[in-house]
């Protein structure tokens, strides 16, 4: 089984970037198409409140735009890898980011989702919250995970652990690798 419609969320952060890379590189191997979203997430915005009316609009328009802006860099990018790709953003004045993410999905008929992630854990993930987690729980399509940069403190802490145990693949992780023609950071 391939791949052939992948949705990708962006936001242009680094951990983003990361899964916009792979999300590329197993299109590439797949011949398969991208959908680029981004989310407008307005609702923190619109919270503020009628008595900041004027400046809530402004911030609104900024927000569109800078959407605007990371959906047309994300475009260049995949079709400068010679992917097919299309972009489209969405808004949500409630709620969150994954509600609208797994709705274009299921629009667009995706059999992929790939997403950055922080991978953050603990405390940390459960006050901060994991939109890529909200996305595996309510996704009718596999899920593919790619975790971001790690700050450099961090990532030479990762391997000693690594060390101790080896994570076991998930069985998206183990399709996709199977995928003749497909190499993980190539």
């Amino acid at each position: 089984m391939g791949y052939k419609r992948i949705l990708v969320p962006v936001d242009g952060s680094p951990t983003s970037n990361e899964g916009l890379r792979e999300a590329i590189e197993l299109a590439r191997a797949q011949q398969a198409s991208l959908r680029l979203v981004h989310i407008a997430d307005e609702h923190v915005i619109a919270a503020m409140g009628l008595e900041y009316s004027a400046s809530v609009d402004e911030l609104m328009r900024g927000v569109a735009a800078a959407g605007r802006r990371i959906l047309r860099n994300a475009e260049r990018v995949a079709r400068r890898a010679g992917v097919e790709t299309s972009a489209v953003m969405l808004e949500t004045l409630t709620g969150p980011v994954a509600d609208p993410i797994v709705r274009e999905a299921k629009k667009w008929r995706a059999d992929l989702i790939v997403i950055g992630t922080h991978g953050r854990r603990g405390v940390r993930r459960l006050v901060l919250g994991s939109d890529a987690e909200q996305v595996v729980r309510l996704s009718p399509v596999p899920v593919l995970l790619v975790r971001g940069p790690q700050p450099p403190g961090k990532a030479q802490a990762q391997p000693k652990r690594a060390a101790k145990r080896k994570p076991k693949p998930s069985e998206a992780s183990q399709r996709v690798a199977a995928i003749p023609g497909y190499q993980r950071g190539v």
